[in-house]
This record gives structure tokens, sequence and C-alpha cells, in this order.
């Protein structure tokens, strides 16, 4: 069997982390021709209910090219998008529609959350979804499965059956996590935090198969800092002032204009930088303002690794990976809104570690920002605190714990100044 036949949605592992528009990467529709046969096969699974799964299959993807060059190929599946049946496949859709209404989201969170709940919901929708499911696993052999949804763990692991290939769970909610992640039969669960693990050996799972690592994000937002007034001198940005960065996400969610308007009457000697995302509405409303204070207005960016390494504060909703590359960058967090149940533990975790605060009010922002400005030592504990937390390698070690469940377990590349490769040791 050729590899074509054998792999006929794989992606090389060079090209996997090339930016792809959502047609061509949602089910990996790629050529496969001239792949080794030799070479193994991951499967990704993830969905775009939010971004935050398809950054970690992304950013996984890429360290293990970076650990392992071409030793294996990989393809990530939007198992909602391309499989699911009937409305769940709009999931995608629908996503940033329901998380307009928090409070709905979060009463749905808890409602649901739990093993017994769980396996009642589970055991409602599988003979919905057991086709699909069955027919995504068919399409997609794999020498080694892994998610990063939650909604993909227990369903595809009864698709598969006993006679499987091994199968590993990233959970990308860095604090809180739902019940929906975990079941027993995953060779090996990732986590980011410690208290994300004993939310796992609550719902059962072998202490031995779960390790903490951190949260993955790109290798371009694991950079060392770097020089603060290089960077601003090629952004453009006044090399002397307090440069506070505002985001709400790819999609521009949260109250960010809220927050943007209440800093910009304050009358704080301050730097306002604000990123829209793909929110084109919001964008033009901003720029459409009279702004009192310095401020630059940008839509989606990919600058976003140098706009947190040249500023001296990140307000932000309390997602995952921007909590993780912000930590990474070492600058303070300033938290201004969090989805209900699953982010609720993101909160906790900012300001239990001394790496940022929560102020989901405006004039609390406002005023943490006068804090700051006239404290530069208070700010400095934020930034050695983040620098302490932070986990630039979760990707990398993420790989490494994948390359083990593989036979045989691949040979690292060598990366310069290194004469032999270093050896990959299997969990546990």
């Amino acid at each position: 069997m050729t590899p074509s036949e054998r792999y006929p949605n794989s992606l090389p592992l060079a090209l996997s982390n090339d930016l792809l528009s959502p047609s061509q990467a949602d089910s990996a529709r790629h050529d496969g021709a001239g792949r080794a046969a030799s070479k193994p096969h991951l499967l990704f699974l993830f969905s775009d209910t939010g971004g935050g799964h398809r950054a970690a299959a992304e950013a996984i993807i890429e360290a293990l090219r970076l650990e392992f060059g071409e030793a294996m190929t990989t393809e990530m599946v939007d198992f909602f998008k391309a499989y699911a049946p009937g409305p769940l496949r709009c999931m995608p859709e629908w996503y940033p529609h329901m998380v307009k209404i928090p409070w709905l989201w979060g009463l749905g969170f808890h409602l649901s959350n739990g093993r017994r709940r769980v396996r009642a919901i589970l055991g409602l929708f599988w003979p919905f979804v057991a086709r699909a499911a069955r027919r995504l696993v068919r399409s997609h052999p794999a020498e080694l499965i892994v998610t990063v949804h939650p909604f993909a763990t227990t369903v595809i692991l009864n698709a598969l059956g006993p006679q499987r290939p091994p199968f590993v769970t990233v959970v990308t909610d860095m604090v809180t996590a739902h019940a929906f992640w975990f079941d027993q039969r995953a060779d090996t669960t990732i986590v980011a935090t410690p208290t994300a693990r004993d939310y796992a050996l609550a719902n059962g799972l072998d202490p031995e198969r779960v390790v903490v690592v951190g949260q993955p994000v790109a290798a371009r937002y694991c950079a060392p800092p770097g020089d603060k007034r290089a960077l601003r001198a090629r952004l453009g940005w006044p090399q002397d002032a307090f440069i506070a960065v505002l985001v709400g996400g790819g999609e521009g969610m949260g109250p960010l204009d809220r927050v943007a308007y209440a800093v910009d009457e304050s009358g704080l000697n301050l730097t306002l930088v604000i990123v829209a995302g793909r929110n084109e509405r919001l964008k033009a409303e901003l720029e459409a303002r009279a702004w009192r204070i310095p401020t630059f207005i940008y839509g989606f960016t990919r600058e976003m690794p140098d706009f947190m390494r040249a500023a001296d504060v990140l307000i932000t909703k309390a997602g995952p990976g921007t909590i993780a590359e912000a930590l990474n960058a070492g600058v303070p967090l300033i938290l201004y809104a969090h989805l209900p149940g699953q982010e609720d533990g993101n909160v906790t975790f900012v300001v239990g570690e001394g790496v940022g605060v929560w102020a989901p009010k405006p004039h609390m922002v406002v005023q943490t920002l006068a804090c700051w400005i006239a404290d530069e030592a208070e700010r400095r504990r934020y930034v050695e605190n983040a620098r302490r937390v932070a986990r630039p390698d979760a990707a990398r070690v993420i790989a490494r714990l994948l390359a083990a469940h593989l036979e045989p377990i691949p040979v690292p590349a060598a990366r310069p100044g290194q004469d032999q490769p270093s050896p990959v040791s299997a969990p546990g």
C-alpha cells in the first residue's frame, strides 16, 4: 500500500505550521504523496469553537517539527465541521454567539460538569454521533491520535474500540477543566497546571498517566523578551512612554471598547495600543474616535509576540493561550473579562501567582494602571513573577511526550552545536 493510499489526507510535517486558510486546514485535505511509508502519522482532533484549540494543535505540530524534523507526518481535523451530524456541524459558527451570553455559558458549564453527568450526556448522544465518529477514525488512520478538544475524547475512544493506536488528550483549559476532557482509557492526559491535574484525578484518571507541562503556544511566543527599545523603534511606538496593550482575542471579544474609553478618559500619562482582532466593526468605531491620549489601533496582526515584549502591561480577557503568551513575554496582566466556568480558574491562577490582577470593571483597570505607572517597583514584582511561572518549553515537552508513544521512538533532530541528538524517554 502506498503512503497516499494509507494516509490520503496526510500533511508533511514541515508544512504543518504553514499559514493555511480554513478551507485548506480544517479537514487537512492535503496531498501526502511522496511521504515515506515508514514515517509514523499523527492525527490531531480540534474544532474552531474558540481559537485556543487550533492554536494549541498548531503549536504542538510546530514543536514536533522543531524536535524531530521530518521524522513523522501530521494532519488536523476539525471533527465538528467535517464529521458531526446535523446541527452539531454548526458548532464553530455558533460559538462566537454563544459566548456573548456569559451567564448562560457558565450555567451550561456547571450543569453539565461532573463524571456522572458527562456519562449520562454522552450516553444520550452516542447513538446520534456513533456513525460519524467511526467514519472519522476509518478515514484518518494514524499511529497516534491527539485530541485538543474535550468533545473528542470519549466519543473517539468509543469509536476506536479496544484495538487502537495510542491516544493522548492535551487539555487546553489552563485550570478549570470540564469533565468532558477526561477518560480513563486515554494513554496520557497532558494538563497545564497542578490544579488542572487535580481535576483529572477527581475524574478518576490514573495519576501516572496525567502530566503537568504548561500551556502549548507557538514558538514565536517563546523567544526571550529581547530589547524593548529596539522593538518599540521597529513598531513606531514611543520609547519612554508607559505602554498598555489592550486585546480581546482574535475576534476582538469582550467589553474591549468600554475599557479603552475609560483609559482614554482617565487622563493617565500612557500610550494605549488596541488590538481589535478580526472585529472590523469595532476597529472602525475605534478609529473614528478623537482620542485624548496617544493611541495605536490595529486589527488582526501577526505582531502580537513583539507587542507583548514591547509593552509594560497587557490588558486582556482570561483566555489560557493569551495568559501563557504574556507570561513567556514577562508582561504583567490585567484581566477584564472571563468566560464563567472554564475560565474561572484562570483568574484565580493569575491573581494567586502574582502575575496580574482581576479588574472586571473599567474603572478598576484604570486604578491598576495608575498604581503601576506611579510605582514601577510594584509592576516589576509582577514581571518577575511572570518570568518565574512561564513555561515557554511546554509545546516542545509535549512533542517529546507524544513521540515517546511511537514505535520506534523517533530520534530527535540534531540542533546547532549538538553533536548527538538527545534520546527521548517514554512516559513513566
